[in-house]
Parts: C-alpha cells; sequence; structure tokens
C-alpha cells in the first residue's frame, strides 16, 4: 500500500502525490515571493513552505489541484512540515482531488438514518417541522461538508458527524438529567452549525465563502430558522423560536468566540458544552494520532497552543 503524508516520519524523505488545500502567496524578509502551502491527503493535513515562487509557479500550484511532492518531512517549533523539493502537477487524468479528501468514519446512508432518528424524537410541533424544513433544504450539502476549515472534523462528512456526536451526548445528558427539554437540546444540536453549509465551500480545498466571512455561520443559520418559520408560517417571536434561535445563537458560549449572546437557559448551556467537548477531543485525537508514544503532540491553535503528551499504551494482564 502506498505510504501516506502522515506514514513518514521526522527526516523521512517522501515522493507522493497530494492535494493542495490551500496556497497563500507571502513576502520574505528578502522582498521575495514564497507560497505557504497546506498539503493534504487521506490521512490529513501538513504545511510546507515553496521558497522564491515565481510568477509562473504561483499560477501553476493552486488550491485543488494535485501535485507530486517531493520533499522531507522535518519539525519546526513544535509542528511537522515538508521542506519542499520539487513540486509538479500531475497528468490531467489523474487530477482528481476528491481521493485525497479525508471523509468521515461513518458512511453517508448511515448518518443520514442515525440523524433521522432524532429528528423523530422532536416532539414539539414547530422546531420538528423548522428542522425538517431546514434539513430539507440543505441535506444535500449538510451530509458532505466539513465542520471546519482546519481545526475539528475538518473532512467529507465532519459537519453531518460532528452533529450526531453531539446528539448522542446529549442523549446520554438527557438521561441524567430529565429536568432538560430533550427536543430543544436535539433540535439545538442540529441545527447549530447548519450555516457552515453556506459559510463554507465544501469538502475540497476548503475556504470561507463571502458570506461565510463577513457574516458567520450562527448569524446565517439564525436567518436561515427565521425564513423557515416565514415560510410554515410561525411567530419568529414566540417563546419557542425564541428558545430555539437562542440555543443556537448562544452555542460559542461566549461573545468573544462569536456567539451575539451567552446561554441564558440550561439546554443552550448544554449544548455549548457538548459541542466545545466534541470539537476539543476532536482536535486532540488528531493530532494524538499523529505522534508517537512518549512525545508531545504539535500546538494546536484552537486549544490556547497548548500540547498533548501521548503515553505508552501499557497493556493490562489477566490478573488485573
Amino acid at each position: 500500500m502506498a505510504k501516506k503524508l502522515f506514514d513518514f516520519q521526522d527526516g523521512e524523505q517522501l515522493e507522493i502525490p497530494v492535494l493542495i488545500k490551500s496556497a497563500d502567496v507571502r513576502i520574505a524578509k528578502n522582498g521575495k515571493k514564497f507560497i505557504a502551502f497546506t498539503f493534504e491527503d487521506e490521512s490529513g493535513q501538513i504545511t510546507g513552505k515553496y521558497w522564491n515562487a515565481s510568477e509562473p509557479d504561483i499560477e501553476r500550484f493552486q488550491t485543488g489541484k494535485v501535485v507530486h511532492l517531493k520533499g522531507k518531512r522535518e519539525r519546526y517549533q513544535g509542528n511537522p512540515q515538508i521542506k519542499i523539493y520539487q513540486l509538479k502537477l500531475v497528468d490531467a487524468a489523474e487530477q482528481d482531488a476528491a481521493a485525497y479528501v479525508p471523509h468521515a468514519p461513518e458512511k453517508k446512508a448511515t448518518m443520514q438514518d442515525e440523524l433521522q432518528s432524532y429528528v423523530f424524537e422532536i416532539t414539539n410541533a414547530d422546531w420538528s417541522r423548522v428542522v425538517r424544513t431546514l434539513l430539507k433544504k440543505n441535506g444535500a450539502k449538510f451530509f458532505e461538508a466539513p465542520a471546519a476549515k482546519t481545526n475539528h472534523h475538518a473532512f467529507e462528512g465532519g459537519l453531518a458527524y460532528h452533529t450526531l456526536s453531539i446528539l448522542k451526548m446529549a442523549k446520554s445528558v438527557s438521561d441524567q438529567y430529565p429536568q432538560l427539554n430533550r427536543s430543544l437540546l436535539y433540535a439545538g444540536a442540529i441545527l447549530h452549525d447548519m450555516g457552515k453549509v453556506i459559510e463554507l465551500t465544501g469538502p475540497i480545498s476548503t475556504t470561507y465563502s463571502l458570506a461565510g466571512n463577513l457574516i458567520g455561520h450562527i448569524v446565517l443559520i439564525d436567518e436561515e430558522i427565521v425564513l423557515a418559520c416565514q415560510e410554515l408560517k410561525i411567530d419568529i417571536y414566540s417563546e419557542n423560536m425564541l428558545l430555539l434561535r437562542h440555543v443556537v445563537l448562544a452555542h460559542h458560549g461566549l461573545l468573544e468566540y462569536g456567539s451575539p449572546e451567552r446561554p441564558k437557559i440550561m439546554e443552550a448551556e448544554v449544548l455549548h458544552d457538548l459541542d466545545d467537548m466534541d470539537a476539543s477531543i476532536t482536535m486532540m485525537s488528531t493530532a494524538l494520532q499523529h505522534t508517537d508514544a512518549g512525545e508531545y503532540t504539535e500546538r494546536l491553535f484552537a486549544m490556547d497552543g497548548r500540547t498533548f503528551y501521548r503515553p505508552h499504551d501499557k497493556p493490562q494482564s489477566h490478573d488485573e
């Protein structure tokens, strides 16, 4: 089996096809242009810098292109990167970007069935109608979209997979604390990140759309909820809809993280906590998968630049 990006260790040379996930043209201290790349294949993403880039290089090596990468894996300031020796576009017949994009661990059909089982448990008629309407409108993109550009669940199907992870935890929490409104928590979980189908461009070479940059997914999905209510003749200022909109609007927890309101009901606080936990565990797990036992991960920007230690696996004896 051909080796992937993260099959190589520090100091190893590599010569493999990869997808250019992003290609940012920058100016070095000497005044010359270079390209800051993020390369990707099914094993993950890694960066590399292409120094002294010419205008033809900039035109040739653009986001979304598949290239043959020759170089060496190194480590800079604790993070892995590729020292680039040579880049060459693969033949046009082999320019299949989708083949280099990581996928959710579950199949699309499985996730669709799982999600429907939670929709059936939303017993509040207004919330159920809004959720069904927006799933019908955005379903095709929802089950293909990543949940983020780089930080967590940044793979095809990542948005649906992240949503289902939260729903599974929400079920356990609702079982443990029956005072929570299960229907509200489920509806909020399904809708909370759905605005990312508008905010992000898709799983291949993911970037932010104009609406994503200027408005953001939290406000975008609130707008979608309002439009759905108007279509369904539901009062957007009824308590039912104000509660659902608040749960969605407050799910980032803090104003400085993009929420226009902090959580003011239990379900909003719980959704924020579950969302944050699932994102954090996924970021740590992804980094630890690419880290040897006894070593620390690369610095995780979205987790305050911290590194995490991977313990040596200790198999249990039969006596334990």
